[in-house]
């Protein structure tokens, strides 16, 4: 796919998204590499991008210091490990066990919470084939304070299984043995980019998206090309995420009313134009767009000006 150039993001100082906070929410632990996802992931991508913008970003991979608590709920490549200490054992010893281990993961979920209760948004990459729990719990949270879920939901397909089919076409065994694994997995595609139904009265029908489009933007942040690349590659997005959120920074956008038939303002999107004074901060109200700039008028003669 060829890259085109993109002129920079907008100056953090005008934009509408300037000290507005996001909390990026998805699966991290049942995807194929915590390492990757971690140090090349979406979230470091998207982060790059929104901090151009101006916009404090709420990563549950990079976690806020917290004064006078540090390292309190750290995730890192290893922070599931503890699962294997988990036990169906009946008992004192089997429910001392289940204990340490929940308690153990509770400072990362009270964290996470408490990162999408501050933020003004949330953005999701949820893709179907992944099984995850807490970006429901973070989605449910966030539709509860009416503040948008901007959710991307990629299209899931695997080439690799295609050749491998092609590879055992001969091979009667090998192939009912791909079978029975493609069953129990299961491995299901998503070919038109669809979330789960129960996600679309929660997010609303305007806030999915189908990728992100980072093509577009790889030379102008350096990013090494990751297998999110070749999926955007195989599969263009139609509605990229990017691209709206530089024009969110620009305008607020709007939603759709089944009543009226008609696209109608969103007052889930709050941004608050917070002042800094000597006592602290202060709420001076929400943000709106900056009106159009006038054409500015020539200069003529007294007769031309009519």
């Amino acid at each position: 796919m060829k890259t085109k150039r993109v002129e920079s993001a907008d100056n953090p100082e005008d934009g509408l998204l300037r000290d507005a906070r996001v909390y990026l929410s998805g699966p991290m632990d049942f995807v194929a590499s915590r390492a990757a996802e971690k140090a090349t992931g979406w979230r470091t991508r998207i982060g790059q991008f929104l901090r151009r913008l101006g916009v404090v970003v709420f990563d549950p991979w990079e976690k806020p210091e917290i004064r006078a608590m540090h390292d309190y709920g750290r995730e890192g490549e290893g922070t599931t490990d503890v699962r294997v200490a988990w036990t169906y054992k009946g008992g004192e010893e089997g429910a001392a066990a289940r204990a340490q281990v929940a308690e153990s993961f509770w400072p990362a979920l009270h964290i996470d919470l408490r990162m999408v209760d501050t933020s003004d948004f949330i953005i999701c990459y949820c893709p179907t084939n992944v099984y995850s729990v807490g970006t429901p719990h973070e989605i449910i949270l966030a539709n509860e304070q009416r503040k948008p879920v901007l959710f991307v939901s990629p299209y899931v397909s695997f080439p690799t299984l295609s050749r491998l089919k092609e590879h055992l076409a001969k091979d009667a065994e090998g192939s009912a043995l791909l079978e029975d694994l493609v069953s129990q997995v299961p491995i299901k595609e998503n070919k038109n980019a669809s979330p789960s139904l129960w996600y679309m009265p929660l997010v609303g029908g305007e806030q999915f998206f189908d990728g992100f489009g980072f093509d577009r933007y790889r030379e102008r942040f350096g990013w090494t090309e990751i297998s999110l690349d070749k999926n955007e590659e195989d599969h263009p997005p139609q509605k990229p995420l990017l691209p709206f959120l530089e024009k969110l920074n620009r305008e607020l956008p709007l939603k759709w009313d089944r009543a009226t038939k008609k696209f109608v303002r969103n007052d889930d999107w709050l941004l608050w134009d917070l002042r800094k004074h000597q006592a602290g901060a202060s709420v001076v109200d929400a943000k709106q767009p900056k009106p159009p700039k006038r054409a500015s008028r020539s200069s003529g003669t007294p007769a031309e000006k009519g």
